[in-house]
C-alpha cells in the first residue's frame, strides 16, 4: 500500500517509515507541517495517510479535512495528547503504540492483512 505519512518529529517519523517499509508498504512521503501534508496528498495520490493529529506547524486535523474535501482518503489519526478532541468516528492510534495496534489500525482502515 501507498502511504503518506504526516508527523512532525523526526525521530517518530523515520521508525515508523521504517517499519511501514519492513511490512511491505511503500512510504511516498513524511510531511511535516498542515500544508506539506495537503500538497503531498494531492502530488503523491497515497491509498492511505497515517496522521499525527496535533503537529508544531498547523493542525493534521484541519490537514485531513481539506484533503476530505477532494474525495475519500483512507486515515488513521496518531496522538500523544489525550487533552483534545478527535473528530467523531475517527480511528486514533494513542501513542506510544506498539506493532499489533498499527496492523489492527490498518486492518480497520484499508482491509489490511498481516500477522502481528
Amino acid at each position: 500500500m501507498r502511504i503518506l505519512l504526516v508527523e512532525d518529529d523526526a525521530v517518530v517519523g523515520a521508525l515508523l517509515a521504517e517499519l511501514l517499509i519492513g511490512i511491505g508498504h511503500d512510504v511516498c512521503r513524511i510531511a511535516t507541517t498542515e500544508s506539506e501534508a495537503i500538497a503531498a496528498a494531492a502530488q503523491d495520490s497515497p491509498e492511505l495517510m497515517i496522521v499525527d493529529a496535533y503537529l508544531r506547524q498547523g493542525s493534521g486535523i484541519a490537514a485531513m479535512e481539506t484533503i476530505l474535501r477532494r474525495g475519500p482518503m483512507p486515515h488513521v489519526f496518531m496522538t500523544g495528547n489525550s487533552r483534545f478532541t478527535m473528530p467523531a468516528n475517527a480511528l486514533v492510534l494513542r501513542k506510544p503504540f506498539g506493532f499489533p495496534d498499527l496492523i489492527a489500525a490498518l486492518n480497520s482502515v484499508a482491509g489490511y492483512c498481516a500477522a502481528p
